[in-house]
């Protein structure tokens, strides 16, 4: 009994604090004394052979002490010393820490799944495990399994149940027709056009049978007295959701579907005003936020001007849509981005320099501070203030779960808690995934997230060191040395946050967009003092004289920052190296977000568990084949890489966009456009004879390039340009709906534009090992579809059908308006 009580107190020793040290007794171990780790000494430390003073120890000096005890370790030992460390992790709450991760391993199974489950599958499973999890409390590793498994099956059926009620109706078919609706959004965009949001109310010329409920179109110009809530008309062309640019990349279906945008398209002329219609309440007060919103912003860019006022704009109310491309650009380079977007930095800044504010104005009323909890005052007000910023800002996802963090912080404070811990983190990704379960695989909430564990993780973890370490006064400066330490201080700990965070969220930013930013350090620690100290503070100051009409000096010198940033965000990016990484394994993402989990959430030494999985991640990083072929699913675009960082593409004019997402991807620098010859000038003998890596040559209807593996590839028209292609392409791309496979070689890959209606974006893998192994294609959209991606199969493409051509009479009808 006294070696099991004292077994006890020595789990109680070594598992008190987050810093606590598990040392080896350095007896053999028994069946009473828990296994812990050993403490090693410092090497200046260790005692010379013969005394005197502290000599280092070698290398082997010091393995042999690590080695001696290790070699001691028994099975049993180790099994018992995971069970107190891990019984010390669930007395400090690390079940409740697990729930949000448990939630988001259920919503990320649902959106993996190749087919849409029923809802009463899932109804039933949680009813199921609920049960089970009730009957096994008394065998609580029993109850722990079902409770995670229970947890799992809630995130599962809050995706489908969120799925079941967006049922946002997509357009099946490209079309030209008249809309008349309501105008929810107008955003000036940097090219001079206009963004508009519109919820239909009808269709005509033709009337659409399955029509959308809201659509997304630009226009050249509206009329001058048009704003949110105006009832307009106009002949528009519409177009379905697309699907991803290839396949494992962001699909614009699933964002537009759970946007509840059912179609985008853009104004053949100008949209009119006509009478309007009575609202629905919500209606109205959207409008009217919406007007008070472009109110705001129009003010703020009258004031400030050119590309500062765009940005102050999107910092202050989130309209970005103005922001010239090539700013966006040098900030994605540098790393900054994240300052434009809403987010948890500027409700953290704007929470911050409210309560600073009225914290110093509390401090003019003594008496008045001393008998009241002004602290909670300004953390309600606080809290009031980022509730206005994020309805001004237009509740965008990214500022809705800011906000949600925040305010869990602010009540912590109001309830006399701490404000900055992990379980607040967690309370509030509970709150985000079951409100927006979507968002669990978007890269907004993955790293935003996982910044925020590893900065709150990290903080801890030096609070406890600091806490359990005895420290000296610190001894008398001058004011020049009290300022450069406080400088020294703060200029290291951005650089800690930025490496922590960047750290955190560096593989899910290369998933998704395939690319890093190198100087991202320095980018940071140069602008954040300038957006922290001027940019977000004179935001704030310049929202509360507003109404004052006092803002004018508030804005100009936000302004003056802004420009500093912008001039210090084009100086980075112009010297930084080129950042597109190309793609990685989906393992190495999900190793790593295995490791942040135990890293950021233990706090006994079984955080150590993580060190395995994090170079597990690491070794996984290239386990993922680069595609040798990339194909739109329109069938107009086709992509190759010869070599050299060269990207060949058989169109002299591609989408942009495409085509930055296939650079960054397949790790090209350059592009290389196509050689047009006039028909029947090609002179080439034979296709085979040229040479591996060659560019698209086109002629007539058709495009012949060669791969380094030596597979040929064409690109054709219709059917009959395609035919001679059959005896010597390896790949034969046709850009035809009605077209069949004109090949009898099963060898000779046929693309057609039906099947890339019907399944989208295409990669293709040339066999290295065999020139005559037919090639392997894999397509971005599964079947059976997903709700977002049920549209598909209604469009003329999927179903074999030629181009739409407009009737004489519509034509003549459109050309008289």
């Amino acid at each position: 009994m006294a070696g099991r009580g004292r077994g006890a107190g020595e789990g109680e020793g070594i598992t008190a604090g987050v810093s606590e040290r598990l040392m080896f007794a350095y007896a053999e171990p028994t069946e009473e004394t828990p296994l812990s780790l050993p403490e090693l000494r410092p090497p200046a430390e260790l005692p010379p052979p013969g005394g005197g003073a502290p000599q280092p120890a070698s290398p082997a000096a010091i393995f042999d002490r690590i080695r001696k005890p290790l070699g001691r370790v028994s099975l049993p030992a180790l099994r018992r010393s995971v069970a107190v460390a891990a019984a010390t992790e669930l007395d400090r709450g690390i079940g409740f820490l697990l729930v949000p991760v448990f939630l988001a391993a259920g919503v990320i199974y649902y959106f993996s799944l190749s087919t849409e489950p029923d809802l009463y599958r899932p109804l039933a499973a949680v009813a199921l495990i609920a049960v089970c999890a009730a009957v096994s409390r008394s065998w609580q590793r029993t109850h722990l399994v079902f409770m995670a498994t229970l947890f799992c099956a809630l995130g599962f059926l809050a995706a489908k149940v969120e799925t079941w009620r967006m049922a946002t109706p997509m357009l099946g078919s490209e079309i030209q027709t008249r809309l008349t609706g309501r105008l929810v959004t107008a955003e000036a965009m940097a090219n001079g056009r206009v963004r508009l949001t519109i919820d239909l109310m009808s269709t005509e010329h033709p009337t659409l049978r399955y029509a959308p409920d809201r659509v997304r179109v630009s226009a050249r110009r509206i009329p001058p007295g048009m704003t949110a809530g105006s009832m307009l008309t106009g002949y528009v062309q519409l177009l379905p959701p697309t699907g991803p640019v290839r396949p494992d990349s962001y699909d614009f279906s699933f964002d537009s579907y759970f946007a509840g945008i059912g179609g985008s398209g853009f104004f053949l002329g100008d949209p009119k005003l006509i009478a309007p219609a009575e609202a629905p309440v919500g209606a109205r007060i959207a409008s009217t936020i919406e007007n008070a919103r472009e109110g705001i912003a129009d003010h703020i860019r009258t004031s400030i001007g050119g590309s500062e006022g765009e940005i102050a704009a999107a910092l202050i109310v989130g309209v970005r849509a103005g922001i010239p491309e090539e700013i966006n650009e040098s900030m994605r380079r540098t790393g900054i981005y994240h300052i434009i977007s809403i987010s948890g930095l500027h409700m953290a800044l704007v929470a911050g320099t409210i309560m600073v504010l009225l914290r110093g104005a509390f401090a003019l009323f003594p008496d008045f501070s001393s008998r009241r909890p002004v602290k909670k005052y300004a953390a309600a007000i606080a809290l009031a203030s980022i509730a206005a910023y994020l309805v001004i800002s237009g509740i965008v996802v990214a500022a809705e779960r800011s906000f949600i963090m925040l305010a869990v912080m602010l009540v912590a404070v109001l309830f006399d808690r701490a404000a900055l811990t992990m379980r607040n983190l967690v309370i509030s990704a509970i709150a985000v995934i079951l409100v927006s379960p979507h968002e669990v695989v978007g890269p907004s909430f993955q790293m935003s997230f996982a910044a925020t564990a590893a900065l709150v993780g990290a903080y801890a973890g030096f609070a406890d060191y600091r806490a359990g370490k005895a420290t000296a006064p610190p001894a008398k400066r001058s004011f020049l040395g009290y300022l450069s330490r406080k400088l020294a201080v703060g200029v290291g700990g951005a650089a800690v946050t930025s490496l922590i965070a960047g750290s955190a969220t560096l593989l899910f930013a290369i998933w998704h967009f395939q690319r890093v930013s190198p100087l991202s350090l320095l980018a940071n620690l140069a602008v954040m003092p300038i957006v922290s100290l001027i940019v977000m503070p004179f935001a704030v100051l310049s929202a509360l004289a507003m109404p004052f009409g006092l803002d004018g000096p508030f804005l100009y010198v936000m302004g003056k920052g802004l420009t500093a940033m912008i001039a210090i965000s084009a100086w980075i990016s112009e010297r930084s190296p080129v950042d597109a990484v190309g793609l990685i394994s989906i393992q190495s993402v999900l190793l790593a977000t295995i490791a942040l989990v135990i890293a950021t959430m233990a706090t006994t030494w079984l955080r150590l568990a993580a060190v395995p999985f994090a170079l597990a991640a690491m070794l996984a990083i290239p386990h993922v084949r680069t595609p040798d072929v990339l194909i739109s699913e329109d069938a107009h675009l086709v992509a190759m890489p010869i070599g050299g960082g060269e990207l060949a593409i058989n169109r002299e004019r591609s989408n942009e966009f495409t085509t930055d997402n296939w650079k960054r991807a397949l790790k090209a620098e350059d592009i290389v456009p196509p050689e047009t010859f006039a028909k029947d000038a090609l002179d080439i003998a034979d296709p085979v004879d040229l040479p591996p890596g060659s560019p698209f040559y086109c002629t007539g209807d058709l495009c012949i390039g060669r791969h380094p593996s030596g597979a040929i590839v064409a690109l054709a028209e219709n059917r009959d340009s395609a035919r001679p292609a059959c005896g010597f392409a390896d790949l034969i791309v046709i850009n035809d709906a009605t077209a069949y496979n004109p090949c009898r070689d099963p060898r000779v890959l046929v693309v057609t534009k039906r099947q890339l209606a019907r399944d989208g974006s295409a990669a293709v893998f040339f066999d290295t090992q065999s020139a005559t192994a037919r090639a392997v294609i894999q397509y971005a959209v599964e079947k059976p579809y997903r709700p977002w991606h049920e549209q598909r199969k209604y469009t003329r493409e999927a179903r074999g059908l030629p181009p739409y051509e407009k009737p004489e009479r519509a034509k003549s009808s459109q050309s008289s308006q």
